[in-house]
């Protein structure tokens, strides 16, 4: 046999099981392409839909903050607040600190700002009304002090307006700015 036959034959077969080799590891790179670009959409996916969840929790909650807010001011008002009020009062409270706590790790910063806004308008409210109940308990509200605290609630529902605009943008489900 002629050894150039043979260089020949041995060129050949380690071409072809070379082209072989690399073909397969071009397929392998593509596929772990592909599947990391899976998991990508696949983790874009679930962190839009733990930011949305976690938004719609937090406005139920503010919003329902304010509202036992409003609730507790008119009973000042009419002089009728008891233990049960207290408690929903406290209760909403409670609900609207365990959602804004779980929007501090999840939320963006544009709306971690509003919410932060939204958050110490309701405490500074809840203060308010706390003091207007205990003074109101060893007599009639003052009613400048009461006004004041209703204004200061009202403003609330602009700030909720500005939080749930900044969570839709973020969720990309508004067309505003």
């Amino acid at each position: 046999m002629d050894i150039g036959a043979v260089v020949i034959a041995v060129a050949g077969m380690a071409g072809t099981l070379g082209g072989a080799l690399v073909t397969q590891r071009a397929a392998e790179r593509a596929k772990r392409r592909e599947l990391d670009l899976v998991r990508n959409q696949e983790q874009t996916r679930d962190d839009l839909l733990l930011r949305r969840t976690c938004y719609v929790e937090l406005n139920r909650d503010a919003r329902q903050f304010t509202t036992a807010l409003n609730h507790h001011l008119h009973r000042i008002g009419e002089g009728t607040v008891e233990d049960a009020d207290r408690q929903a009062l406290d209760e909403a409270k409670r609900a609207h600190r365990d959602r804004y706590s779980e929007a501090q790790m999840i939320a963006p910063d544009e709306v971690l700002a509003q919410a932060s806004a939204v958050n110490q308008a309701l405490n500074a409210v809840y203060g308010q009304v706390k003091r207007l109940d205990r003074d109101s308990a060893a007599g009639p509200a003052a009613g400048g002090a009461l006004d004041a605290a209703a204004a200061a609630r009202e403003e609330i529902w602009d700030l909720l307006r500005d939080m749930r605009a900044a969570m839709r943008r973020d969720l990309g489900v508004s067309s505003d700015g």
